[in-house]
């Protein structure tokens, strides 16, 4: 988990870097068209529709560009016809990746994601082959200096989140996803400011790396999570302190 949270802060970071608001806004729209499309597009009667939409808040996505993406989904506009899949496979070091991807081309993608492991030194993998050591959750990091223990404590546990614990620099809050949307709101009511939200796969289990590794793995990663299609990238990996914090400077 420690690597796993990690990666999501450097993640974090460096699209603040690379200021990708465009692509995540893209990401995002994928996700409501999809939600929209399989239960409707009232937030109140489709729960999966929360999940994104609490995405698009916190990305502060334009309301016309969520109202537009919700319209594609429920057949009100074209270009609704988005698929939604998971791709497993093996990073250097025999680390576990799964992504989510939403595509509306899946041979391209498939081709494309495939090639991006290869050229990482990773191997994709059929279906099934590393997903039991996933479990789906919603994560969320909050600075350490944005709160204290107590009041996230009391207010995360009151809107269903499993688990909050302090790793590095952040309070690290993990729930199930039919809740994680509550669980944002709450935080946003309270003015608690977040630096990472979000719905993805949580290892259960790792594989502990030294730094040159860990860097191999990142590369793939970063890769994999810069392709449009690709909705969330997770790993089972696991690094000391200083070798993540040497690889967040890269």
């Amino acid at each position: 988990m420690a690597g796993h949270s990690h990666w999501a802060g450097i993640k974090h970071k460096k699209a603040l870097i690379d200021n990708k608001r465009g692509k995540v806004w893209s990401k995002i729209s994928k996700a409501i068209i999809l939600a929209a499309r399989t239960g409707g597009g009232d937030p109140d009667m489709n729960p999966r529709l929360r999940v994104p939409l609490a995405d698009a808040r916190a990305a502060r996505m334009p309301k016309d560009n969520i109202d537009r993406a919700i319209k594609k989904g429920t057949g009100e506009l074209a270009g609704g016809q988005v698929d939604e899949v998971i791709y497993e496979g093996y990073a250097p070091g025999g680390v576990a990746i799964m992504c989510e991807i939403m595509t509306d081309n899946r041979n391209r993608t498939a081709s494309e994601v495939r090639k991006l492991f290869e050229v990482h030194g990773g191997k994709l993998g059929a279906t099934g082959c590393v997903a039991y050591l996933f479990d789906r959750k919603g994560l969320i990091l909050i600075p350490n200096d944005k709160t204290d223990e107590d009041t996230l404590m009391e207010l995360a546990l009151e809107t269903g989140a499993d688990d909050i614990r302090s790793e590095g620099e952040n309070f690290v809050v993990t729930c199930e996803v039919d809740v994680y949307s509550d669980v944002c709101e709450s935080l946003e009511q309270a003015s608690i400011e977040t630096s990472v939200k979000q719905v993805t796969r949580i290892p259960n289990s790792s594989v502990d790396l030294d730094v040159n590794a860990g860097r191999k793995v990142i590369k793939l990663m970063e890769a994999l999570d810069d392709h449009d299609d690709v909705q969330s990238v997770a790993a089972n990996f696991n690094l000391p302190e200083e070798a993540m914090a040497e690889l967040a400077e890269d």
